[in-house]
């Protein structure tokens, strides 16, 4: 089973398979006053959230939700895509949706996440 790294100082999302990449992403992560959390996590739910309305999704997780073991922390997507690269979230990861969207089609509940600076 694949794992996710994560390097907040690069800001991409890395799908593992042992020490080999499969695929990378360019994340945000959070501001400097609601930093992402270093550890190691999880994935508990995820979550699809369709576009309801013409222009995007009605929720600010973008198209996909996937809920870490740490309470309130998460991987999505975003209905700001500008803000990718940036220190712009409350402590989540958001991806572009299509990102987020292959991602959730490759991992599963139970995935580990492990966030290192």
């Amino acid at each position: 089973m694949p794992n996710i790294l994560v390097d907040l100082s690069e800001r991409r999302l890395f799908l593992m398979e042992g020490n080999r990449v499969l695929r990378s992403y360019p994340i945000a992560i959070g501001k400097i006053l609601s930093r992402t959390p270093v550890g190691i996590y999880r994935i508990i739910n995820k979550v699809p959230y369709p576009y309801t309305r013409p222009g995007g999704p009605l929720t600010p997780y973008g198209t996909y939700w996937m809920g870490l073991s740490r309470r309130g922390y998460g991987i999505h997507g975003t209905n700001r895509p500008s803000s990718i690269g940036k220190r712009v979230s409350r402590g989540c990861i958001r991806m572009y949706n299509r990102d987020v969207e292959d991602l959730a089609r490759r991992v599963g509940i139970g995935t580990i996440v492990i966030i290192r600076q």
